[in-house]
């Protein structure tokens, strides 16, 4: 949400992300509902978004969707601003050696940015495409870069969970997750438990610069009918060698890390 500070950009870009939020085209009473800007501005920056190519007006429905714009924009964020393509040919190799689906994220404002997926051999479908935004609390992604973040870091993310429960083993509450990032610490990698979709787990371990700061994380993820988190412990020395093979391929380029300048330079 745009703070006070960051004028009409920012509104605008609250006004993608409600658009973005319905995963189908929305009529202006719909956004208005949902939006606290005055119906008069939020009509002008609806129509200023239309006019750049961000939004798609459907006069016969009277409905908006995101733009064609928008696309060629996320795929040069794609290239630039995100590990997946250094990380795309350690992703391949973990998978053809471990047979499992292998998926990359970083931190997005709290929350978990699904980047990259590869070579997803199971039939079971999942919630992580990339591209997707998922919760940090409860994915192993989210739980490995957490549990590597600095005290302040941590406790600004925290506040950013809503600790819904999504299955039974979902860890619904911060004194939990604090528990979990611990144990998380200590064996150097995070197990999810089914515990943002059923059927679903997963090992996964975070991505560090030099200096320690998490820049990603990456998993290896199965189904319960076909794999068991005791035969996918066997492999973290594989995921530990891809993810230190990342960082150190990314100490070359420079990246966004949440909150600070990127690190790394460019090669």
């Amino acid at each position: 949400m745009a703070s006070a500070g960051d004028g009409t950009v920012g509104k605008a870009l609250d006004v993608l992300d409600l658009v973005s939020s319905q995963d189908r085209p929305v009529r202006f009473a719909e956004l208005q509902r949902m939006s606290a800007l005055p119906k008069a501005t939020l009509y002008r920056l609806v129509q200023t978004l239309v006019n750049q190519g961000m939004l798609v007006q459907n006069p016969e429905a009277g409905t908006y969707s995101l733009g064609v714009r928008l696309v060629r924009l996320a795929h040069a964020a794609w290239r630039q601003a995100s590990l997946a393509p250094i990380a795309r040919p350690h992703l391949d190799a973990l998978s053809l050696d471990t047979g499992l689906t292998v998926h990359l994220a970083q931190m997005d404002y709290g929350h978990v940015l699904y980047v990259d997926r590869r070579n997803a051999l199971e039939s079971a479908a999942m919630f992580t495409d990339a591209g997707k935004v998922g919760p940090a609390y409860c994915t192993g992604v989210g739980k490995a870069m957490l549990a590597y973040l600095d005290a302040d870091e941590l406790e600004q993310v925290l506040r950013m969970q809503s600790f819904h429960r999504f299955t039974p083993t979902t860890l619904a509450s911060e004194a939990v997750l604090r528990q979990s990032l611990e144990r998380t610490r200590a064996r150097g990698y995070a197990i999810d438990r089914e515990e943002h979709m059923a059927g679903v787990i997963c090992v996964a371990m975070p991505i560090l610069s030099d200096s320690g700061r998490v820049i990603g994380a990456a998993s290896l993820s199965g189904s319960t009918p076909r794999t068991d988190i005791r035969t996918l412990e066997t492999h973290v020395p594989r995921l530990r060698k891809a993810v230190e093979a990342i960082a150190e391929e990314a100490a070359q380029w420079a990246f966004p890390v949440e909150g600070r300048e990127s690190e790394g330079r460019p090669g």
